[in-house]
């Protein structure tokens, strides 16, 4: 079967191959993918500037859905002909102490589809069956495989920050991650503005699409509208880490900034405005089982919509064309399927 794989550490090591369908464990099911997104890691590890390690060589993808084509012999509640969407924690270690609170996405040991096993942009993938969700067959495969980045954005706007009604919150960078985490925050309540460069203006014409206000280049005077002491918060969903320092600067004393955005770069800027201003900062990585309930329930429901984002839909040997519209910004996000 067709794959995209990822198969050295090279810039542009990512080609079409042929692979044998997967064996599965006898806790695991058989996916067959309907539909699967193009995520910003997996442009990431096209172009050779992401910072997590990667098992050689990879099929790559982790948002996908499908339905079952067959389950192991120890799996209760699945069968075949469900349709299921996945979790991304494809690996991880039962007696991790993260794991045994709950927090089974933060242990350190977790390996993920598409960079630590097989991921999903072929036609069947592997999947341990505790990952799995339901979703209703009213939910298109096509939206239903971007539930993923909507729980990325779920965690950091609603778990990792303190969002109240009538807040003002600005996002910095207008990717998939920062558009939903935009809708998000509109979803939660709060007055949303969306920071990017001239060359994102037709993603940031998405972003208006849900409410948003569209600023390119100085957020500053929007952060001091209300007060002139700055916004509420700060959601970095940029993948620069200089964009810490211009969040620093629009929070408002006391307020707070959720970075979700990852930027290998060193720093190289003072960070003492985080403790003269009073600023919470705080990390938001992944997302586990009842996050994902969550947003199974906000899409099905038509609450949150992710059609606005979907850039168009390519077979998967068509990977390319794909990668690069969203690489050169596009659009913001493009969905595969296999052939």
């Amino acid at each position: 079967m067709k794959a995209v794989v990822h198969f050295a550490p090279e810039k542009h090591s990512v080609e079409i191959r042929e692979i044998e369908p997967p064996v599965i464990g006898d806790e695991d099911v058989l996916l067959e993918v309907s539909n699967v997104g193009v995520c910003g890691s997996d442009l990431h590890q096209w172009t050779a500037d992401h910072s997590w390690p990667v098992r050689y060589p990879v099929v790559l993808g982790h948002e996908f859905g499908g339905r079952i084509l067959d389950v192991g012999k120890s799996v209760e509640h699945w069968k075949e002909g469900d349709r299921v969407v996945s979790e991304t924690a494809a690996v991880i270690s039962h007696d991790n102490p993260m794991t045994r609170r709950g927090s089974y996405h933060l242990d350190p040991t977790r390996k993920g589809f598409g960079y630590g096993v097989d991921g999903a942009m072929t036609r069947y993938v592997r999947v341990p069956s505790r990952i799995l969700h339901h979703i209703p067959d009213e939910l298109p495969f096509e939206q239903a495989c971007l539930t993923e980045p909507c729980c990325v954005a779920y965690n950091a706007v609603v778990k990792n920050a303190r969002i109240e009604p009538g807040d003002r919150v600005i996002v910095l960078g207008p990717g998939t991650i920062g558009i939903l985490c935009a809708a998000m925050a509109r979803l939660c309540g709060a007055e949303v503005a969306i920071v990017g460069l001239e060359q994102d203006a037709p993603r940031l014409d998405i972003a208006r699409r849900y409410g948003c206000e569209v600023i390119i280049g100085d957020a500053k005077p929007w952060a001091l509208q209300r007060d002139g002491l700055g916004c509420d918060g700060v959601i970095d969903a940029a993948g620069a880490s200089i964009t810490l320092q211009i969040a620093l600067d629009l929070v408002r004393p006391a307020g707070w900034i959720s970075k979700v955005g990852w930027g290998p770069q060193p720093l190289g800027f003072n960070i003492d405005p985080l403790v003269q201003k009073n600023i919470t900062l705080q990390g938001s990585f992944s997302h586990h089982w009842a996050i994902w309930e969550r947003v199974i329930a906000l899409l099905a429901s038509g609450r949150f919509k992710v059609e606005p984002i979907i850039g168009g839909v390519w077979p998967i040997t068509e990977w390319r064309e794909a990668f690069e519209k969203m690489h050169r910004g596009e659009i913001v996000k493009s969905v595969l399927r296999p052939v």
